[in-house]
């Protein structure tokens, strides 16, 4: 009986080429995958924050409505109007009130991000200049 010789060798190499293609393309999709889980919870906590900020500024509406004198406690500007800032976790909400007879009109509504600054020099790096 005659035997078959089959060379494996170009079909190994080929396998082996398919094997790492593939272990690089998983890597890949891991860490991309944990990039876009790490944004969605920073995101996720900027709109907590955000919500959070608006929630506040209803509620000192409501008491502001309730009670119009509690707007003399405020910081005001030359043009007259009325401000209140609220800040948590690096954001802040801005209020501007305008005084109308006994009541008050909103003139400004405004989020502000508070830059970011990092905590220490990193030795080393270019600095862009």
């Amino acid at each position: 009986m005659k035997q078959i010789h089959v060379r494996l060798g170009p079909l190994a190499l080929l396998l082996t080429v398919i094997v790492i293609c593939m272990t690089v393309l998983g890597l890949l999709a891991l860490t991309t995958a944990r990039g876009d889980l790490s944004m969605a919870r920073r995101y996720a906590e900027a709109v907590d924050t955000r919500y959070s900020l608006e929630a506040k500024g209803q509620a000192f509406l409501w008491e502001t409505a309730k009670d119009p004198g509690a707007l003399n406690q405020l910081e005001r500007d030359k043009n007259g109007t009325f401000w209140r800032i609220l800040s948590e976790n690096g954001m802040s909400l801005r209020i501007g009130l305008a005084g109308k007879g006994r009541g008050f009109r909103v003139v400004s509504w405004q989020f502000i991000q508070e830059s970011w600054e990092p905590k220490e020099d990193i030795g080393g790096l270019w600095n862009g200049g």
